[in-house]
């Protein structure tokens, strides 16, 4: 999975160096760690999700390094780099209309990779925000559950479990999106994300890259999102089964 799901936008050019490209920085340090770290948290929390038992501990602290990943990506979306920016590539239907008709020319995320983005970005928020406040009365307790009444905690529970068939049916289709555009298109999706440089053609400007200020900000503001998702700044007495062993902090 690229948890950006980023199709990138360079549609303009076959994604192959030639005479009329050159390699433009596309995407910065930041949102590349940013992507491949939530690849391998979104991967650990399903791995141990599905094995259960003693790896719940696990899963516990993949969500919570989710929420840290999101709280900073939010953040880098207002403050980053030009192509982080969730303006910069918001998929209004001027844009979609635009690229539908192949007349969209930008640099980043295209209109329908966008929206992609997008989606698993609400959807991985909504999965982690169940999450923190879900238990199974036998190996895990989420560490917000002190915070809602069991029945409260029993229906975020359900939806836990419901969402997540979504989250594989997005990211099914992401990776499926990711064969398309190489195997049809002849675009390699994931070697920018890595190198954070695309072939573009001569002249193309490089996007802005974000300011170290906002950077450190955002940084901050992805390790006060994990901590609030740890539940550690909670003292009160739990409320979910007390078999239940709270998702430990780190």
């Amino acid at each position: 999975m690229n948890a950006d799901t980023l199709q990138e936008g360079f549609d303009r050019t076959d994604g192959n160096a030639s005479a009329e490209t050159i390699a433009v920085p596309i995407w910065d340090i930041a949102l590349r760690l940013f992507h491949w770290l939530l690849v391998a948290a979104v991967v650990a929390a399903i791995a141990t999700g599905l094995a259960g038992g003693a790896w719940m501990v696990w899963h516990g602290r993949a969500g919570i390094a989710i929420a840290g990943l999101l709280g900073f990506r939010l953040s880098w979306g207002l403050l980053g780099s030009e192509t982080a920016l969730f303006r910069a590539f918001l998929p209004t239907p001027a844009r979609l209309r635009a690229y539908l008709k192949g007349r969209w020319h930008g640099v980043g995320h295209n209109p329908l990779g966008a929206l992609s983005v997008l989606a698993l970005l609400i959807l991985l928020a909504v999965q982690l925000g169940t999450g923190l406040f879900s238990h199974d009365d036998i190996a895990f307790s989420g560490p917000l559950t002190p915070l809602l009444t069991d029945e409260q905690i029993g229906d975020l529970t359900a939806w836990h479990h419901r969402v997540v068939n979504l989250l594989y049916g997005l990211l099914g289709l992401h990776i499926a999106a990711i064969a398309f555009y190489a195997v049809v298109r002849r675009k390699d999706l994931v070697r920018p994300m890595v190198t954070g440089k695309a072939s573009l053609p001569t002249g193309t400007r490089a996007p802005h890259p974000g300011k170290p200020a906002a950077l450190v900000m955002s940084v901050a503001i992805g390790v006060a999102v994990a901590w609030g998702a740890s539940g550690l700044w909670i003292t009160h007495a739990p409320a979910a089964s007390p078999t239940a062993q709270p998702a430990p902090g780190w």
